[in-house]
């Protein structure tokens, strides 16, 4: 079954991680994929492993005018968006004590700003052609305390806010546009592997009380919040973070 099937999806952070298997998942079910990344080497490549219903933009997602020419070039190809899936971010560690203006303002620009700008745009786009599906990665950082990354948290926090505002905006207007956010705890990405020690093992990931898994298992929920099967979803907060939040350690 096409889950996505003629749908027009942008994914940024497409190169690596989550954003990766996102688009990879999107493509076999049938999705036209635009790849947004900084890295246009591994960008350009996946692009090319999905085939004719890719296409690859570089792209900061904390810039405006980067954001305006993603839309813009989306449409020139492939005429209207469907789902954008806010995925790119940066992940930096640091104590409330530690975190200097600098890197707060660093986290934030990228994490915040950015996924603000894509709402801003994508919404705009949406509304347009009856209607779509918008889902921002967030963290379990947003919901519980994570002493080392104050910047990260207080910008995934922003995120899980700015989900509620946009969907609860679009439901008012009647725009038919839904808006929810994603709450991993450890994924074994690039991203967090400098924090781990590494790639994780299979053994690890399939370990019942592990608190990492593959970006795969994130990507199948993601494929469900962009597809027509959620419908009726809008505004929710998922984690998925095996009982992590939940387990008071």
């Amino acid at each position: 079954m096409k889950r996505v099937d003629g749908k027009v999806c942008i994914i940024t952070g497409a190169a690596s991680g989550m954003g990766k298997e996102d688009a990879l998942l999107f493509a076999a079910e049938g999705a036209k994929v635009v790849l947004t990344d900084l890295n246009e080497d591994a960008g350009k490549a996946l692009a090319a492993e999905i085939g004719e219903n890719a296409l690859f933009i570089r792209q900061d997602i904390s810039s405006e005018a980067d954001w305006q020419n993603v839309i813009k070039e989306t449409l020139n190809v492939f005429g209207r968006l469907d789902v954008l899936v806010n995925n790119a971010g940066i992940l930096i560690p640091g104590s409330i004590e530690d975190t200097s203006l600098d890197l707060w303002q660093k986290i934030n620009r990228v994490n915040g700003d950015g996924y603000f700008l894509g709402c801003k745009y994508a919404v705009k786009a949406m509304k347009e052609t009856g209607g779509g599906s918008i889902i921002n990665m967030s963290s379990v950082a947003a919901l519980a305390g994570m002493p080392h990354f104050c910047a990260y948290s207080a910008s995934k926090g922003a995120v899980t806010a700015l989900t509620r505002a946009v969907a609860v905006h679009c439901r008012e207007r009647g725009y038919r546009i839904r808006c929810n956010s994603v709450h991993p705890d450890g994924v074994d990405t690039p991203m967090t592997q400098p924090f781990t020690g590494g790639p994780q093992s299979e053994e690890i990931k399939n370990d019942p009380k592990s608190r990492m898994c593959d970006p795969k298992e994130i990507a199948s929920l993601v494929l469900f919040l962009a597809s027509d099967e959620s419908r009726f979803v809008n505004g929710s907060e998922f984690k998925i973070d095996n009982a992590q939040t939940v387990s008071g350690v």
